[in-house]
């Protein structure tokens, strides 16, 4: 069931968003100074393409200069990929078929803001790991 929710998934707004993560984090990439932001941004965009199966997992290694780089995330790049996290999520919720689609898109919203001190992991280890 997994596999086929995320090739809907894919086709429909996994791709789109996907691209979105990915300009962000060239852009990232260009300003040189925000390399890290741009590394957290493609491993999002990963699991924005295939993310049923897959959850987010605290990292125990985080510190303070993660809260710091998630501030300065959510005003350059968090606040907009989450508004298009949102908005997907309601138009998907629309429709009976669409429901897990927006409910994946509305999990995908806080790494959407703060990327930084939180790690993918699939599933049945995090669950595990509890």
């Amino acid at each position: 069931m997994r596999a086929i929710l995320n090739v809907i998934w894919l086709v429909l707004c996994g791709f789109w968003m996907a691209i979105a993560y990915a300009l962000a984090g060239l852009v990232c990439f260009v300003l040189i100074i925000t390399i890290p932001f741009g590394i957290a941004s493609f491993r999002i965009a990963g699991y924005v393409l295939w993310p049923f199966g897959r959850t987010i997992a605290p990292r125990g290694d985080s510190g303070g200069g993660a809260l710091i780089g998630n501030i300065l995330w959510i005003i350059l790049f968090g606040w907009w990929l989450a508004i298009g996290h949102l908005v997907t999520g309601v138009l998907l919720c629309i429709t009976i078929i669409g429901i897990p689609l927006g409910l994946a898109n509305f999990k995908i919203i806080p790494i959407t803001l703060v990327p930084l001190g939180v790690q993918i992991v699939p599933e049945r280890e995090y669950s595990s790991a509890l």
